[in-house]
């Protein structure tokens, strides 16, 4: 009886400590999916800018002033707003878009877009709007005065946890601005939701969050950091993280501080240089981030999608989220230019086509 006591207990021991360190060992490295796309809808002109919303609906913005509602099963388009101010030239004209993070209780949408003052001149200005269930009403500007052209206007909008509006701007053709804390053009801003500066901001009383930027046109928040996107001119576009004051070098600095003509500017500006830059340009656009299950090799990934290259790009990130491990690239050419990708909380991506004519929005899914 003692010796079988004794096996028992051995057993319950053994048992035990065996559960105990399969606990500590990482969770299995699940194998590469397939992944299928198709056409959700077509018919677009230049859509700009896709969020998913807890009404689980695709929102889309088209750069000539449309605001969209599309169902992402059927494809159906249901407008929600045809805003007439907007001045749509060139590369301008009704851009980012980001929708309150407790849209069913507090149901606000944020636009950027470019418009004609009274005075005449081309410009960019950020408006909030209520949604009454079929419609965009009651539209505050609480943003205003960044200056626009027909080409480097930005711009996208996200919201982090904290209820802190964020909008990338472009130096809008004027150089200089990207490095004039005086100027909104570009820059990172940070606003809060009613357009007032948040306290905590670089610089008391002023919009600005990080400076030195040509034109950023992707934005999302991803392991407790800001990624962008930024078109680079004949040379090193870039994938940065967004520091707090951080000065990236624009026009002074070209991607990484690797010319002897930048070092001065670099060490005297402490310029934050790129994750990664492209040098001939791929001309990124519009960007989020990967890390379902449905496609387990883009877990961790920031997705990435690229207008002259016409190619989306998965940029790996390590577990910190300080550089990227891995870069893969999809699709390429199959749709033509690509201006902006969405995660879907499913694990499905969407990506809109910029080719001005017959645009799209492609579903990527896990095939079967």
């Amino acid at each position: 009886m003692l010796k079988c006591l004794k096996s028992l207990l051995f057993l319950s021991l053994f048992f035990q400590f065996s559960c105990n360190d399969n606990d500590d060992q990482p969770d299995p490295v699940l194998p590469d999916a397939e992944f299928t796309d198709r056409v959700v809808t077509s018919g677009l002109s230049y859509p700009w800018e896709l969020v998913w919303g807890s009404d689980n609906a695709i929102w889309m913005t088209e750069r000539g002033g449309k605001v969209s509602r599309v169902n992402p099963e059927t494809g159906t388009i249901t407008i929600v707003a045809t805003i007439n101010e907007v001045e749509s030239r060139g590369e301008g004209g009704l851009l980012g878009m980001a929708l309150h993070p407790n849209f069913s209780s507090t149901p606000e949408v944020f636009l950027v877009y470019n418009y004609v003052t009274v005075g005449g001149e081309y410009s960019e200005k950020v408006v909030k709007y209520s949604y009454n269930g079929s419609a965009l009403i009651n539209p505050q500007v609480i943003f205003d005065g960044i200056g626009a052209l027909n080409y480097h206007n930005g711009s996208r909008l996200v919201i982090s946890d904290d209820l802190k509006l964020y909008i990338t701007t472009g130096d809008a053709g004027t150089v200089q601005w990207a490095q004039d804390m005086s100027s909104p053009n570009g820059k990172v801003l940070r606003i809060n939701l009613d357009g007032s500066i948040p306290a905590d901001n670089p610089v008391s009383g002023n919009a600005v969050w990080s400076l030195g930027h040509r034109n950023a046109q992707g934005l999302v928040f991803a392991k407790g950091k800001l990624y962008s996107s930024e078109h680079g001119p004949e040379k090193d576009d870039e994938i940065n993280i967004i520091q707090k004051g951080g000065n990236y070098g624009w026009p002074d600095v070209n991607g990484f501080c690797d010319e002897a003509g930048e070092q001065s500017f670099c060490n005297e500006k402490n310029v934050v240089e790129p994750l990664v830059s492209y040098t001939p340009t791929i001309a990124v656009s519009g960007m989020d981030y990967y890390d379902n299950a449905q496609i387990p090799q883009w877990k961790n990934s920031l997705l990435v999608a690229t207008l002259k290259d016409r190619t989306l790009y998965q940029f790996k990130l390590n577990e910190a989220g300080t550089e990227i491990i891995e870069t893969n690239e999809f699709y390429r050419g199959e749709y033509g230019r690509l201006r902006d990708v969405l995660v879907a909380p499913n694990g499905k991506v969407y990506i809109a086509t910029s080719n001005g004519s017959d645009d799209k929005i492609i579903e990527i899914s896990r095939g079967n």
